[in-house]
């Protein structure tokens, strides 16, 4: 029998791009999500790319009584996690938005699973929860720091919830992928990064800046204690992103987790600066991009790149698409989205 697995916030960038690898690796997927930061054109996606029928409910995860009918209708035993809200800049000027959405809908999940006796949840964690790292890169051993802004402190909660909840809860099994910074866009073009407004994102903001939708690309400081004075960052491809949701489902539901929550880091292993990425994305798409260096912004850590030595051994997965690769696939796809030839 298939296995149905439920993803929040599936109609979102990283969960349509999971949708479609885990329809690829056999699940069925029935996916959640209020549309606050997305619309169907995600679904919409998974279903050209995969050439099946997706399930989709409109709910609000905050909403319990809306989510539980989702627990009533479908059959399915895993869960991953995405729905939340998701800027750190947006999180420092408005932090009670983050901490009702992002704790509500993650309480209600886990709830919910426990009283329909549903097993496996990843959660959608974040490297934003090692904060400003003692030593680089990070392991999943090193100290969790306080959180530099709302939204990484809600990460740290939610894995909070998490930890206690599958100690409380004999049957429940949780894995947290704390992932590093997802760029990029499926290789047909046909899903990516689509953020509503001014993008929060580097790599969306780059790629409408190349598109003429943004007149200016800003770099927020050329003054840290960096070889070149910007931020650096593990960036991941958004396809190998995707397939490490499938390993962790793929892990609980044949019954190798060695522990019944397990935490894990998912990135490259390298860290890129972000002059490095801007100047390597006009590189291989024959593009000069217009930008100016601003102020620095509130919450950004200097420096951050992951150890991925224990997913790619506990998980057996491995980021295989090239910076470049994936530079590519962005500026695909932002052609693609905006009639561009």
């Amino acid at each position: 029998m298939k296995q149905t697995v439920l993803v929040s916030g599936g109609a979102g960038y990283i969960g349509s791009h999971t949708a479609v690898e885990l329809i690829g690796a056999g699940y069925d997927v029935v996916i959640v999500d209020n549309l606050s930061n997305s619309d169907m054109s995600g679904v919409e996606g998974v279903e050209k790319i995969t050439g099946k029928h997706v399930t989709f409910v409109e709910a609000d995860c905050c909403d319990k009584e809306a989510f539980r009918r989702v627990f009533e209708q479908y059959e399915f035993d895993s869960v991953i996690h995405f729905a939340a809200s998701k800027a750190v800049g947006e999180s420092v000027a408005e932090p009670l938005k983050y901490y009702r959405n992002n704790l509500t809908s993650f309480v209600n999940v886990v709830e919910l699973m426990h009283e329909f006796g549903r097993r496996n949840i990843v959660f959608s964690s974040s490297a934003t929860v090692y904060g400003e790292a003692d030593s680089l890169p990070v392991t999943e051993q090193s100290p969790r720091k306080p959180a530099t802004s709302p939204y990484g402190n809600t990460k740290q909660i939610c894995e909070d919830i998490l930890r206690d909840s599958v100690a409380a809860y004999g049957s429940l099994r949780g894995i947290a992928l704390r992932y590093f910074n997802p760029i990029g866009a499926h290789p047909s073009a046909l899903i990516g990064e689509l953020p509503r407004g001014v993008p929060n994102n580097l790599v969306p903001f780059i790629t409408q800046t190349a598109a003429g939708v943004r007149e200016c690309l800003s770099i927020f400081g050329d003054d840290y204690p960096t070889a070149d004075g910007s931020c650096i960052r593990d960036y991941i491809d958004i396809v190998d992103l995707a397939r490490a949701h499938v390993a962790a489902i793929d892990r609980m539901v044949k019954g190798q987790s060695k522990q019944p929550y397990e935490i894990f880091n998912i990135g490259t292993g390298r860290g890129v600066s972000v002059f490095e990425l801007v100047t390597t994305f006009e590189r291989v798409n024959g593009l000069k991009l217009n930008y100016k260096v601003a102020p620095r912004r509130a919450g950004d850590v200097v420096a951050i790149w992951a150890d991925t030595t224990l997913a790619n051994r506990e998980l057996g997965w491995h980021a295989e698409r090239s910076v470049e690769d994936t530079l590519r696939a962005a500026w695909a796809w932002e052609k693609h989205v905006r009639g561009i030839e």
